[in-house]
């Protein structure tokens, strides 16, 4: 008997508030059918397995991040861009950790390309268009962007710039003004030799 109220949004939308209060690894379908106090075969109606919630969660959480992406992009070019998107990641690592989490979590290609990860690549590459990058440069800065952004945030998160001078916030906003600078006198391509 399927329980009245539960849908399988609702239960993703209590998965990703687990994830950010006690960490996506520990989300399961038991955890989110305690927080329901219904017994976890009544969930199965709904979702798989673990993995399943998992995913939706990750799912939730790429869209809700490009959405907050395009908004902040709208209307911004060049450096405004550039600083609104990486905001976007290091604000939304910190108000949902858990949510963050779940948005590196690997997705089954065919899971993937339906995602709202490739937003965030077309709004990287939108952003790089006002740098003058063309291929195979873009592709090399969005991975460089990627990098930069999700080492920061996780280094971050994981407590690494709490007890040194000066303030993270400093730091976050040299970073960027860097990551522009780089961005604006991208270094020609040099020939690559196989060692």
């Amino acid at each position: 008997m399927v329980r009245a109220g539960l849908t399988v949004e609702r239960l993703t939308q209590a998965g990703a508030e687990l994830a950010d209060e006690v960490g996506f690894e520990q989300v399961t379908v038991s955890a989110v059918a305690r927080r329901f106090d219904v017994k976890v075969a009544s969930l199965y109606s709904h979702l798989k397995n673990s993995h399943d919630l998992k995913t939706r969660i990750a799912q939730l959480a790429l869209a809700e991040l490009a959405d907050r992406g395009a908004t902040a992009l709208a209307g911004r070019a060049g450096k405004d861009a550039l600083t609104a998107f990486a905001d976007v990641y290091r604000d939304y690592a910190q108000e949902h950790p858990g949510r963050y989490t779940a948005a590196r979590f690997r997705l089954d290609p065919e899971v993937a390309a339906a995602s709202a990860g490739a937003r965030h690549a077309q709004m990287m590459r939108a952003i790089l268009r006002g740098y003058d990058l063309t291929e195979p440069d873009q592709t090399h800065a969005v991975r460089l962007l990627g990098s930069v952004f999700h080492g920061y945030v996780s280094l971050e998160a994981a407590g690494a710039f709490s007890h040194s001078a000066p303030d993270s916030q400093e730091s976050w906003s040299r970073i960027v003004e860097s990551l522009d600078a780089l961005l604006r006198h991208w270094p020609a391509s040099a020939s690559v030799s196989a060692y």
